[in-house]
C-alpha cells in the first residue's frame, strides 16, 4: 500500500512538469549516499533528453555544508527553496545527534505539513524519528545505526532493508542503497526501461529490491565457509546483550568446547572468548557514538555487569575510555 501511495504522488507531479526533489544536507553528511541519490536524477534527464527531475540542495543555515569526508558542497541560499519540492530528503552521516537541532526538526515538520513527501538518507532517519514523523511507519537506517536508533526510539518499526517506502515516508540505509532507491523511484514514475539505462550508465548490473540485505553475507564478511563456525558466530551475534557461556554455544552448535577453540584458532586466529568480547565491544562503540545512553546503560546493553569492567575492556580494545569515545575528535 505504501509503494502505491508514493507512486501516485510522484505521477501526479509528472503531469505538471519536472519532479522537484530537495536535499537538506546536515553537516558531516555521507557524500557517497548523497551522490548516489542525486546522480540518478541527472542521468535520467540525460538519457531521456528531458527535464524529468529538478533538485534543490539546501543546508539548515543557508551556508555550504561539509561532508564527513571534508568536502564542501555549496547549497541554496534560501531554505524557502525547499517549499517548492514535492519530496525532501534529509541527508546526514556521522554524529547526527550533534548536527540536529530544534530548528531543523521544525523545518521538516513544516515541510510535512505543507504536503511534501519526507525522506531520509543514511542517518537522516534519526532526524525524522526525532521530529515524530516515523510513528506508526516502517523505516530503515544504516546497519551500524540500527541498534542505536532502536535504543533511543524503542517504539519504531525498524527494518534491515535497503530502503523503505511507507506512505509519504521514505527512508534509505545510505551508501549505494541510495542509488537503488532512486532507480526504483524512476521505475515507478518513468518506467523500467529508463531505470535500466541509468543503471547501465553507472555500471550497476542489478537494481536491488528494497528488501535486499544491507550487509554482506556472514560467509563473505568472515572470509570462511565452515558451516559450524558460521553457526557459532551467528549465535554470538544474536546474543550480545545476554552473552552465552562458551559451553552453551558449543552445545547449541553440536560442538565440543575443544572443537570450538580449534575452529577459531584455525580460521580466525583468535579464541572464541576474545571474538565474542570484540563483538560486544563493537556494539558498545556504535551505541556510544550514536545515542545519549549512559555508559552504564551501554555496558548493560552489551552484556557487561558493571561500568568499571566495561571501561577496562573498552580501553584495552580501542585504546581510549568509553567517555573519551564520546568526545569530539
Amino acid at each position: 500500500m505504501g509503494e502505491n501511495t508514493i507512486k501516485s504522488l510522484l505521477r501526479t507531479e509528472n503531469n505538471a512538469g519536472p519532479q522537484k526533489i530537495g536535499f537538506l544536507l546536515l553537516n558531516q553528511f555521507s557524500m557517497i549516499a548523497f551522490a548516489s541519490a542525486i546522480e540518478p536524477l541527472r542521468a535520467a534527464n540525460r538519457q531521456s533528453n528531458q527535464a524529468l527531475f529538478e533538485w534543490v540542495v539546501a543546508s539548515p543555515d543557508g551556508n555550504a555544508s561539509t561532508a564527513s569526508n571534508g568536502m564542501i558542497v555549496q547549497t541554496a541560499a534560501e531554505l524557502e527553496a525547499l517549499q517548492s519540492c514535492r519530496m525532501v530528503f534529509v541527508c546526514s552521516g556521522v554524529r547526527v545527534r550533534e548536527n540536529t537541532n530544534k530548528s531543523i526538526l521544525n523545518l521538516i515538520r513544516r515541510l510535512d505539513r505543507n504536503g511534501a513527501v519526507i525522506g531520509a538518507i543514511c542517518t537522516g532517519t534519526y532526524v525524522m524519528a526525532a521530529a515524530g514523523l516515523l510513528d506508526g511507519r516502517r523505516c530503515t537506517i544504516h546497519w551500524e545505526n540500527i541498534d542505536g536508533l532502536a535504543e533511543e526510539f524503542p517504539h519504531l518499526d525498524i527494518t534491515n532493508d535497503l530502503f523503505e517506502i511507507d506512505g509519504n515516508r521514505v527512508t534509505c540505509s545510505g551508501g549505494t542503497a541510495s542509488l537503488d532507491m532512486m532507480l526504483n523511484l524512476i521505475t515507478q514514475t518513468h518506467g523500467s526501461a529508463l531505470a535500466a539505462e541509468v543503471s547501465d550508465q553507472f555500471i550497476h548490473d542489478r537494481i536491488r529490491e528494497p528488501t535486499d540485505r544491507q550487509r554482506m553475507e556472514l560467509r563473505a564478511r568472515l572470509g570462511v565457509s565452515h558451516p559450524k563456525l558460521l553457526a557459532v558466530v551467528k549465535t554470538m551475534e544474536d546474543n550480545l546483550e545476554e552473552p552465552l557461556a562458551q559451553t552453551d554455544i558449543a552445545r547449541k552448535t553440536n560442538l565440543s568446547t575443544r572443537q570450538l577453540e580449534r575452529l577459531f584458532r584455525k580460521y580466525l586466529d583468535t579464541t572464541p572468548t576474545r571474538y565474542y568480547l570484540n563483538l560486544r565491544l563493537a556494539r558498545a562503540r556504535h551505541l556510544l557514538r550514536q545515542t545519549s545512553m549512559s555508559i552504564l546503560s551501554v555496558a548493560l546493553a552489551c552484556g557487561f555487569v558493571s561500568a568499571s569492567h566495561f571501561s577496562k575492556c573498552y580501553r584495552e580494545c580501542y585504546g581510549r575510555t568509553p567517555r573519551a569515545e564520546r568526545s569530539p575528535d
